[in-house]
């Protein structure tokens, strides 16, 4: 069997088990297994594969047709350009997500930042990777995940300080932006996530109580003790949420509460000021 047939019979296999990007998928599981990149493999691709490399290349693929997530299989994600170790216990980092990272850029000249409910660290280590920040906290209850978060600040030489905390819990300092992408999918909506999301991802970081606005209750209610005078708090949002996360803002107190939008076009981001 060529290189190029055990491609293929991947991709056939994944196309099968109803993996909707079975090729691109067939073809990330080769170059992890080969480490070998697009260049490599077009010299490769003739030649005959070794029984080894057909033998764990089959075995990735059975684990993905299982529906198994990509990223879980080869322990990492590139979020703002930057290579993340993840594992089962943290969320698998968005594009989306780098949206509400790209307004913190705008913001945190000399601030300090608090990240809650950080995962694996992609937002926070972004932010201290970025350079502008004075100084970037960030906050989890889950142990196992902040073991990840941990690994990636050390292994990326950024300087982030990991807390476990219950949300507001063990938080006691005041910061000049608050940022977090919370649990934020409804009770319905965890009905029909797909069974990559559903059956391999930590529900802790996805489900956000009936309504999907937990999180967000619990973090805006103490958020103004927790900001300096002229601070700003920013949330990832559900497309369909902009309006009641922003009305729970404005009750709280917040001014100049605005929407920004992701490359789709659907609203991704609420971000607001103390004053």
């Amino acid at each position: 069997m060529t290189i190029s047939d055990m491609l293929n019979k991947g991709a056939d296999t994944l196309q099968k088990a109803g993996i909707e990007e079975y090729g691109l998928d067939a073809w990330y599981l080769l170059s992890y297994c080969m480490g070998i990149n697009r260049a490599k493999y077009y010299m490769v691709q003739g030649d005959e594969a070794d029984a080894q490399i057909i033998e764990k290349y089959n075995s990735l693929i059975g684990i993905r047709a299982e529906r198994k997530p990509l990223q879980q299989i080869t322990g990492s994600q590139e979020f703002m350009g930057i290579e993340f170790e993840i594992d089962e216990n943290v969320l698998i980092p968005r594009q989306d997500t780098e949206i509400l990272v790209s307004e913190v850029y705008k913001l945190c000249q000399n601030k300090n930042v608090l990240d809650m409910c950080t995962g694996s660290g992609c937002i926070a280590i972004s932010i201290a990777k970025d350079g502008k920040a004075k100084s970037v906290t960030a906050c989890d209850i889950s142990e196992k995940a902040l073991i990840v978060a941990e690994n990636n600040n050390k292994r990326l030489g950024t300087f982030v300080h990991f807390i476990k905390s219950d949300l507001w819990t063990n938080i006691d300092g005041v910061y000049d932006i608050i940022v977090s992408n919370p649990p934020y999918i409804t009770e319905d909506e965890m009905k029909l996530l797909m069974p990559e999301v559903k059956e391999h991802e930590p529900q802790i970081a996805l489900f956000g109580g009936r309504d999907g606005l937990d999180f967000y209750r619990r973090i805006i209610n103490e958020a103004k003790a927790h900001l300096t005078e002229d601070g700003h708090i920013l949330f990832e949002i559900g497309c369909f949420q902009a309006v009641r996360v922003s009305g729970l803002l404005h009750e709280a107190g917040f001014e100049n509460i605005r929407v920004v939008k992701d490359l789709a076009g659907l609203d991704r981001v609420v971000m607001a000021d103390v004053k």
